[in-house]
């Protein structure tokens, strides 16, 4: 399992990155070109600046993360990772159908109604979400769960997901039949900006 962040970030400002991520340099992956660093090209790409794929999450630590109670499920991936397309996929088609890891019901949780109760705090908005009830905006997604599974790769990050039927936000499709639904530069969209309060 991997990260993503930017070449020219402080976490790079001294050589203890590589004790703290226990990886060198060859656990880096420059996103443009596709290929593992070494010294010297870590070198000019931390001048250049760039994405990078950081190889340093055991997989252990992926999986005691899925069943803790504690664990919502989301993703702030930047573009150049998978994960920006696929977290949910990945979760629901391998870990779910395909590893047993937690249950159906469990990851859904997970990513709705757990992630909306956390934020509730601070925003009112986050009362009608994660839920489907009368009165609850209707952000939701339709799925196959015996072939939702995601497909983006560290070579191809922004590949759809399969299984994907419908996706509706505030109501509205933005993908129907496993379609994205287009809309012309004089529509809407229909997605709303959570705000909250601000506090000193």
């Amino acid at each position: 399992m991997a990260d993503c962040s930017s070449i020219d970030s402080a976490l790079f400002n001294d050589d203890l990155w590589q004790e703290q991520l226990g990886i060198s340099y060859d656990g880096l992956t420059y996103v443009s070109t596709g290929k593992r660093l070494d010294a010297t090209s870590f070198d000019k790409y931390r001048k250049e600046g760039g994405l990078i794929i950081i190889n340093s999450i055991p997989e252990q630590a992926v999986l005691n993360c899925l069943q803790s109670p504690l664990t919502l499920m989301g993703s702030d991936a930047l573009r150049g990772h998978p994960r920006a397309a696929g977290a949910c996929s990945r979760v629901l088609g391998h870990y779910v159908r395909e590893r047993g890891i937690i249950t159906l019901m469990e990851a859904i949780r997970k990513m709705s109604l757990l992630p909306a109760q956390r934020l509730e705090s601070a925003s009112s908005q986050m009362k009608t979400r994660g839920r489907i009830c009368l009165g609850a905006t209707a952000d939701l997604c339709i799925f196959d769960p015996m072939t939702v599974k995601d497909c983006a790769t560290y070579e191809e990050p922004k590949l759809p997901s399969q299984g994907i039927v419908h996706v509706l936000v505030n109501g509205t499709f933005v993908v129907r039949d496993g379609k994205l639904v287009t809309m012309d530069e004089n529509t809407k969209p229909p997605g709303q900006a959570i705000r909250g309060i601000i506090r000193d």
